[in-house]
């Protein structure tokens, strides 16, 4: 004969165990996912090294020297104008090619990003380690042509850290945060986009990797973008935080 008391007792423990387990799992889900990960992105420039390194004032002034030229205007007017037209696309040459027709992109890689440039970069010693002590396939997607990418990571030395660079060129000059150019990248690292984390210096870009199925933080080394909504580091040493 069949004790009622004691299955009553049998079904409620596991009713209490099956509880247990799925609030534990549910607690556990977001640790749990981020060891799902199976590669990591890095934007280049103010990501891998800190945002106060003077190269990026200088690649900035090129940017707008070379806009003043091709518009002819004073560098104050292309100032202005770069500033409110520009952040419709993904970058400079972009917005150039699409608003006034310019094709010239080779003339202003070379203008824009001359060798030597690089020096403005300092070494840090710790980053080369730091990157091997991540155990996953690691990877740069970058809005600069590939020559800056080489110089950069050659200073820095960690060009051997990646497996791959993805620069503006790969992307047919139309970057991040552009939907081809997040495809194209997430489609030739060969993983499923929700399996890659990227990690870049501007919330728009960041969101646009997000957008597409991928994860995503913000680098803010200065606090500059408090209400981005995004998880954010102020390091690319406090990475180890999401894996």
């Amino acid at each position: 004969m069949v004790n009622l008391f004691n299955l009553t007792e049998e079904v409620s423990y596991v009713k209490y165990r099956v509880g247990y387990w799925r609030a534990f799992h549910n607690r556990l889900a977001p640790w749990y996912e981020l060891f799902m990960l199976r590669a990591l992105i890095f934007d280049l420039d103010n990501t891998l090294y800190p945002a106060s390194a003077a190269m990026e004032e200088h690649t900035i002034a090129r940017m707008n020297e070379y806009t003043a030229r091709l518009l002819g205007t004073g560098v104050d007017e292309a100032i202005a104008i770069r500033r409110e037209r520009m952040p419709r696309y993904g970058t400079t040459l972009e917005w150039l090619m699409a608003e006034h027709g310019f094709t010239d992109s080779e003339d202003y890689f070379t203008y824009v990003h001359p060798a030597g440039e690089e020096d403005l970069v300092e070494f840090d010693p710790a980053l080369g380690p730091f990157l091997d002590s991540l155990p996953l396939p690691k990877f740069v997607f970058t809005n600069a042509p590939m020559e800056h990418a080489d110089r950069v990571l050659e200073k820095l030395r960690i060009t051997d850290k990646f497996q791959r660079v993805f620069d503006v060129r790969f992307c047919n000059l139309k970057g991040k945060p552009a939907t081809t150019a997040v495809d194209g990248v997430i489609a030739a690292i060969g993983l499923p986009a929700e399996d890659t984390i990227f990690m870049d210096d501007i919330p728009r870009y960041v969101r646009g990797f997000i957008d597409r199925g991928g994860r995503g933080i913000l680098v803010d080394h200065f606090g500059k973008h408090p209400e981005s909504g995004l998880p954010t580091i102020k390091t690319i040493y406090e990475l180890t935080a999401y894996l």
